[in-house]
This record gives structure tokens, C-alpha cells and sequence, in this order.
């Protein structure tokens, strides 16, 4: 298929300092849960970016000095760290793209837990986050130090092979960026007071990279412009304007966003796509240099408009190039319906948070290029003469249809009601999840070109209808319920009166059901849905009691960057929170709460609960299947495999996971061996 030429400008080169980037797709730097811990794997992720089309790939931070270890990012303290790092960069290059490296020493906000160092910043403090940990101020030999280090680590990183050395000035995350903020900063000195001192240090690092690999690299700023902090921050209408204005033609490129992290990627639950635009849209006016942002941008019209209305001249993606890594190439082939967008769920950045190799739910290969060998566009083709039925058509039953479908297998997909989507479609219907229908309709729009796969709407299966199908292989992906009896974490058993007719479950509102107000919710998932049923109870105009056992609400939304916003948007609502206690009993005219710590009970009225605490899979056909061997046996069927929440209820992330899963090994059963490869660790000799 030919590009559509009103595309033909997102694939004109564009010149960063000394070196070209092919085409205006830019990886932005990113962590990815794997850094130094598993090299290899990220770097071959890396080079998978770059074979989609991405003209620049960048690493994720990388510590420039062990005064600021970080866990799970990549480092550069010395030329110890070259080699490992010479494997993205190889792997981006082969590939005709441009690597980059994101320099940070993250000052205040480095534990230094590995290093044991004291962290530095500019003026002494409390360190971030709840760490027992203080911040010493830094003197003139540790502003010198650390000028030195950065320039050093430019130094190897051009050994290393890259290409542009990123000097890093964004997400409250880097001691340039502690330099320029006042409430960090309170030195007295030529490094403090005036916005011009403020930015000194910022200018000197800059000026010192150019200096050192400035003829072969090309130095880019990454900025943020904005802080969305009011007085107390950096304001585009203010400090950020004049900072750029300040420094405007010493980059090669500017790479600008808002801070903190959690406002750079926003979930698509509190922000549309593009919406740093009106904050980053001054630049360009200020600079000849080019200037790239991110948007979790998809859109290859969004994309032209940002170009031709002078907004950005490269287009910037961390989630959309995870959710699909040939997106350039996609839309330079012009296969625009084939792009996997991605829904902003952010389950990518939670790799950061719990140390493995991140996961999408749009993209079931990332974080498994070289660990299983699994490509985001390629798959094996089939091997033998199987037909496979697969029951049911949620994430996970969808997945493994047009996975399979793609292998070239024969696949009938029966689903019981008249809609596709399962629980992917559900909760896009709930209050700031529309984006996640994208995981069913990208799905359903592949399915629909594939000759060799058939679907069958109303089709409620049963165990001898599966055996007249003829198929050799059957994957069960009925999915899962949630529980009403409250079983979870913190209740092993049922709750007392749960089976009450005024006990309803977060299926019984995405259905449709509006409980009698007020309604308590008790929520023991401590994730997202409990927190949207809340949200769209609240919007219908029912008093909400939100219980939880948890010292804060949805606490693993941490992992996600979202859990402040969701808390706020509950008490914006209305909502009453009731941390620390969970539900003991349930009465028709209330419910008795207990707390946490002391096992104190009150009573609490309200006319209905819903609880929100564990699923139950749905799998009574496949055990009705595999109780009758000799039947499977006799209807020609090989193997019966559980996928998605029938097997294992989690996120849709896994559940698309499984689906793939199964279309690469058709349900094989669990190896002894760890089916993924490990990074080989070499042990220092003992002294």
C-alpha cells in the first residue's frame, strides 16, 4: 500500500547538530523496568523501535555518577559501562536510526540506597519520598565535580556508539532542574537568587557537552516548561518562557514537556491526547532550533497539523511507541487501520515500579523481544493441520483469534452475547476509559480482513457443542465475574449478609444497575475499578462511602502515576473516604466497619454495597470438558487450555498476554524450564 502524501513531511529528514534523524518519529527517553538488570533485553526492545520506523531511540535516565544510584536504569559512571551500553546502540543503528543517551544525576531524589552516598541538591533538605534520607547542600567542588562527571559521561557515551546526549533538565528529576526551581534552591551565591543564576548551572553543562562531543553528537535539552505548580514552580508564563528564551539557540533540538512525571503521562482517565499543547506551543517562537514533545499522539492527521502549524517539528512518543513500535512504518506504508494505539492505561510504567521488564496491554510482545524471541509484527507461521476454536471474545479470547489467524490456522471464535470485547468493552463505558475500547476495536478490525478466522456473536457454548465443532485444539476464555460475597484480600471467607438482596458487585453498574443510595463501597482490589464504579455512582447522583482497608485509595495506581488524581477526583465528587477499615457485615440497613489496626466496629448506614474485591473465573465448560476424556478424545480434540481471567483474573494486560501466549505454543503445557531467556550474570571473583 502506497503513503498517503499528505504524510510525506512526517518522513522528511531533519538535522539535529551534526547528525540526520531519517524521518520526524522520535522515542523520547523512557524506562522500561529493565535498565542495567536486563541489557540485552532492553536493548533489543530498543532496536525493535528502531526497526518500526523511529529515526531517534533513547535510552531510559542514565546515572552519570554513583553519588546517584537509581534502581532499574541504565548507568554511565565509567567506562566499565560502555560495552553493555554499545549493545542499543547497536542495535538502533542497525537500523539506519540514531541512538540517544538521557544523562541524569537525580540530586535530592537519589536514595543512593546501592552507593550509600549522602544525595546532594542544591540546598540542603529532606529527601523525596518517605525515605529516612536528607539531602546535603552542595559546595563549589561539587558543582565542579559534577560538571566534570556529566562531561565525562558525554565523553563515553560517544564511545559507546550514540549518537545525542540528552541533557536533562525535566520531571523535578535532575539537578539542573533542582537548580531552576526557587523551592529547591535558596543559595545565596552566584548559583542562586536570580532566575539567571538559577539556570547557570544549566547553562554551563550544556555548553560543556557541545564543547565535547558537540562536532558529533548532536546535544539535546530535554525541558520542562511547565510544572503545573502555580507561584511555587516553574511557569510557562514566566520562568519556563524566559529560560527558553534564555538558552534558545545552545541545543541542537528542544525536547519539552510538562513535570512532574505523572503530568508528563497523564492516564487517558484525566487528560485527551495532546494536552501539554497550550503549555509547550511557545517554544518554536522562540528558537531556530527543531523542537519535539509528546502527546501520546496516534494520529498521523494530529501529527501533520502539530508540524505544519508550527507547534513541534519532530513527533515525540514514549506509550504510543511502546503500544506499537512500527507506527512510522505503518503510516509509511499506509497502513494506517493496522496501528495499535495505545489507550494510556500507563500499566507500562508500572515496570519501573515493581523492577521486571514493563508490559502494554495493547502490545503483548514488549518486554519479550529477545527474553521469548516474540516480534510485535511477526509470528511463526502454523505448523500442522490444527483447526482451533476459542470460546469467547474478551481480551484475551480476541488476542489468541487474531494471533492464531495471523499464523495462518483456521479459527472459529464463538462468543455468547452479541458484543465483542468482554470486559475490555464494559469498562470503556465507565467514567474516563473510553480509550480502552481500542483494545477490543483494534482487535476486531484485524480479525475482520482474515479469511481463515469466523465469528459467531450469540454463541453460548456448551461442552457437547464444543465437541461437535471438529476443532482439534479449543482455548476457553469465558473470562471471570466479580464476587459478591467479598472474598479478597482482607476476607478469606464471606462476608456475613453479603448474599442480602442489597449487595451488588461492579459487573451489576457496568450492566447498568444503579443501587439505592447512599451506597457503601468497599473496595479490597485497590487498583482502578473500584475507584471508576465509585466515580459513575457519584455522576448518577448517589451519596458514595468509599471503604477501604488501605491507608489511601487505589494504592498499586501509584505504580501507574495516578493515584493523587484519583483521590482527588473522588473528593471532588463528593465521595466519602474511609481508609483503614474494612466491611465485617452487612444489614439491609447498613453495614458494620472494622478497623484495620484495632478491630474496633461502627455502624454505618446505607441502603446498598457494592463490593469490589476479588473475581471468581468463569471455567465451568472447560472443567465440563476435561471431565470427559474419552468424549475430547473421541471428537478429535488434542488439547484444552484456559486463557485470560478463566484461567487467572488479573488485568487486561495479562489477559491480552495469554491470548498471544496461547496462539505461540496452542496451549502446551507448563515447561520445567523457564520458557524465556535470562541474562547471564558474570560473578566478581572473590578477593
Amino acid at each position: 500500500m502506497a503513503r498517503d502524501p499528505r504524510y510525506d513531511i512526517l518522513f522528511e529528514p531533519i538535522k539535529i547538530g551534526p547528525v540526520t534523524a531519517r524521518n520526524r518519529f522520535y522515542q523520547v527517553p523512557h524506562c522500561n523496568g529493565g535498565g542495567r538488570q536486563f541489557p540485552t533485553q532492553t536493548a533489543v526492545m530498543r532496536g525493535v523501535k528502531a526497526e518500526g520506523g523511529w529515526a531517534v531511540v533513547c535510552t531510559e535516565q542514565c546515572d552519570i555518577h554513583y553519588s546517584s544510584s537509581t534502581p532499574h536504569c541504565v548507568r554511565l559512571w565509567d567506562e566499565q559501562d560502555i560495552a553493555y551500553l554499545a549493545r542499543m546502540t547497536e542495535q538502533v543503528h542497525r537500523h539506519e536510526s540514531l541512538a540517544g543517551v538521557e544523562f541524569v544525576h537525580m540530586g535530592y531524589h537519589a536514595a543512593c540506597f546501592e552507593s550509600r552516598e549522602p544525595p546532594m541538591a542544591p540546598s540542603g533538605r529532606a529527601g523525596y519520598g518517605v525515605a529516612p534520607i536528607q539531602a546535603r547542600a552542595m559546595d563549589k567542588t561539587d558543582i565542579r565535580n559534577y560538571r566534570r562527571w556529566h562531561r565525562t559521561a558525554a565523553l563515553n557515551a560517544r564511545k559507546a556508539g550514540f549518537d545525542i546526549i540528552v541533557v536533562y533538565a525535566g520531571h523535578d528529576l535532575s539537578l539542573p532542574m533542582h537548580f531552576l526551581a526557587r523551592r529547591h534552591n535558596q543559595r545565596t551565591d552566584e548559583y542562586g537568587g536570580s532566575l539567571e543564576n538559577r539556570a547557570r548551572l544549566f547553562r554551563e553543562v550544556l555548553e560543556e557537552t557541545k564543547e565535547a562531543v558537540g562536532d558529533t553528537c548532536g546535544v539535546v535539552v530535554r525541558f520542562a516548561v511547565e510544572e503545573l505548580l502555580g507561584e511555587g514552580g516553574v511557569t510557562v508564563g514566566a520562568e519556563g518562557h524566559d529560560v527558553v528564551a534564555m538558552l534558545a539557540e545552545i541545543p541542537d533540538l528542544w525536547d519539552v514537556n510538562c513535570a512532574e512525571w505523572e503530568n508528563d503521562s497523564i492516564t487517558a482517565r484525566f487528560a485527551e491526547e495532546g494536552f501539554q499543547e497550550p503549555y509547550i506551543g511557545f517554544v518554536k517562537k522562540l528558537t531556530t532550533k527543531p523542537v519535539v514533545a509528546v502527546g501520546r499522539y496516534t494520529s498521523p492527521d494530529r501529527m501533520v497539523s502539530l508540524i505544519r502549524g508550527g507547534v513541534l517539528d519532530m513527533i515525540g512518543a514514549a506509550r504510543a511507541s511502546i503500544a506499537d513500535p512500527f507506527l512510522p512504518k505503518k503510516i509509511e506504508e499506509g497502513r494506517i487501520e493496522d496501528i495499535r494505539e495505545c489507550i494510556g492505561c500507563n500499566v507500562c510504567v508500572s515496570g519501573e515500579f515493581t523492577g521486571a521488564p514493563m508490559r502494554c496491554t495493547q502490545n503483548p510482545t514488549q518486554g519479550e523481544e529477545w527474553r521469548r524471541g516474540w516480534h510485535p509484527e511477526r509470528i511463526p507461521a502454523k505448523e500442522g493441520d490444527d483447526t482451533v476454536l476459542v470460546v469467547g471474545a474478551g481480551p484475551a479470547g480476541l488476542e489468541a483469534a487474531r494471533a492464531l489467524g495471523q499464523r495462518g490456522y483456521k479459527v472459529t471464535l464463538a462468543e455468547a452475547t452479541s458484543e465483542l470485547g468482554g470486559r475490555a468493552t464494559r469498562e470503556a463505558r465507565l467514567p474516563g476509559l473510553a480509550t480502552w475500547a481500542r483494545v477490543k476495536d483494534y482487535r476486531i478490525g484485524q480479525i475482520a480482513k482474515m479469511p481463515n478466522v469466523e465469528v459467531y456473536r450469540g454463541s453460548r457454548m456448551t461442552a457437547a457443542e464444543v465437541r461437535e465443532t471438529g476443532c482439534s485444539l479449543v482455548a476457553v476464555a469465558t473470562g471471570a465475574h466479580w464476587r459478591k460475597d467479598g472474598v479478597g484480600r482482607v476476607h478469606s471467607f464471606p462476608i456475613p449478609g453479603s448474599e442480602g438482596a442489597n449487595v451488588f458487585t461492579a459487573d451489576d453498574v457496568m450492566a447498568g444497575t444503579l443501587p439505592e443510595g447512599p451506597v457503601v463501597l468497599f473496595d479490597d482490589e485497590h487498583f482502578y475499578l473500584a475507584s471508576v464504579v465509585a466515580e459513575a455512582l457519584a455522576l448518577a447522583g448517589r451519596q458514595v462511602i468509599y471503604v477501604t482497608p488501605q491507608g489511601v485509595v487505589a494504592p498499586w495506581s501509584t505504580f501507574t502515576l495516578e493515584q493523587g488524581r484519583i483521590q482527588r477526583r473522588l473528593l471532588e465528587r463528593g465521595v466519602e473516604i474511609v481508609v483503614s477499615h474494612s466491611v465485617a457485615a452487612v444489614d439491609r440497613d447498613g453495614v458494620e466497619l472494622a478497623c484495620v489496626y484495632t478491630g474496633r466496629k461502627r455502624s454505618r448506614a446505607c441502603r446498598s454495597v457494592v463490593m469490589v474485591t476479588s473475581m471468581a473465573p468463569i471455567d465451568g465448560l472447560y472443567h465440563e470438558l476435561m471431565a470427559d476424556e474419552n468424549a475430547l478424545a473421541k471428537a478429535g480434540i488434542r488439547r484444552v487450555a484456559r486463557i485470560g481471567d478463566c484461567y487467572a483474573p488479573g488485568l487486561i494486560a495479562a489477559a491480552v498476554q495469554q491470548g498471544y501466549k496461547f496462539a505461540r505454543d496452542l496451549g502446551a503445557p507448563m515447561p520445567e524450564r523457564a520458557p524465556f531467556r535470562r541474562e547471564n550474570v558474570e560473578l566478581a571473583a572473590l578477593a
